[in-house]
């Protein structure tokens, strides 16, 4: 009984970011607990990696994620290999790493329009056969910062933020109908994203020691609160932010 809480099987999963990273490594799980899986990312290279590591029924579609104007024709496409997904997983995002002084109009575009906007216009194309269905899964990407701010985030920060009130907003207008909404929010996990954190030990370890469990995240640690989130175990639980942060936030 316990065990099919968490099986997948039937369900059609659209991941956004499943290239590379944190959206990569939760596209392979849900993969892995039976969904049929639609990566989306910008590089059609990576996604063809993704799928032959991942097993499983899977498609890639090759998309710009920075342009929520797309995000009709979008859900159309990541429709066509498997039926309408039955789950979205926004994990695309981006960090501009921009100075509060630097921020520039083209830097503040790009990061509301792919971390908040797209995530929302995807989710609102996709729901209408959702609430068809009764049943829906929708997992944003949080931050860290939606609840706290470091230097250089502003407009990421702005973003997160916005990407939590947004989480809790999907699930007021959309739960009645069988669909959660919640978000993960990652701590410190070595991704492309982070790359320049990590790439200096330095703060690298300063991160992990201000954990409550002492380290850094590993790309197993997100996969099991994502397959919570996606599956029938979580079906009493919406509008939420689970931190996935080691315990960075509690100290």
């Amino acid at each position: 009984m316990t065990a099919e809480l968490f099986d997948l099987t039937g369900r059609v999963a659209c991941v956004t970011g499943a290239s590379s990273g944190l959206g990569r490594g939760i596209a392979s799980a849900l993969a892995a607990a039976g969904a049929r899986v639609v990566g989306v990312a910008r590089r059609a290279d990576a996604l063809q990696a993704w799928r032959s590591e991942a097993g499983g029924e899977t498609a890639a579609i090759v998309a710009d994620l920075s342009d929520p104007d797309r995000a009709d024709d979008l859900a159309k496409k990541v429709s066509e290999p498997f039926g309408a997904p039955d789950i979205l997983v926004n994990a695309a995002g981006v960090n501009t790493r921009q100075a509060a002084d630097e921020v520039t109009p083209a830097g503040w575009k790009l990061t509301l329009d792919l971390n908040l906007a797209m995530p929302f216009f995807l989710a609102q194309a996709l729901v209408p056969a959702m609430k068809g269905k009764g049943w829906g899964r929708i997992v944003n990407f949080a931050s860290l910062q939606s609840e706290r701010a470091f230097p250089g985030g502003l407009a990421y920060g702005a973003s997160k933020g916005g990407v939590a009130q947004l989480t809790r907003a999907m699930a007021e207008a959309w739960s009645l109908h069988g669909i959660t909404a919640n978000a993960l929010a990652p701590g410190f996990f070595p991704t492309e994203l982070t790359g320049p954190v990590f790439g200096n030990p330095e703060l690298a370890a300063r991160n992990a020691a201000q954990t409550c469990i002492g380290r850094n995240g590993e790309i197993a640690d997100i996969l099991g609160p994502a397959i919570f989130l996606c599956s029938d175990a979580s079906r009493y639980v919406t509008g939420q932010i689970l931190f996935v942060d080691g315990g960075f936030t509690a100290k």
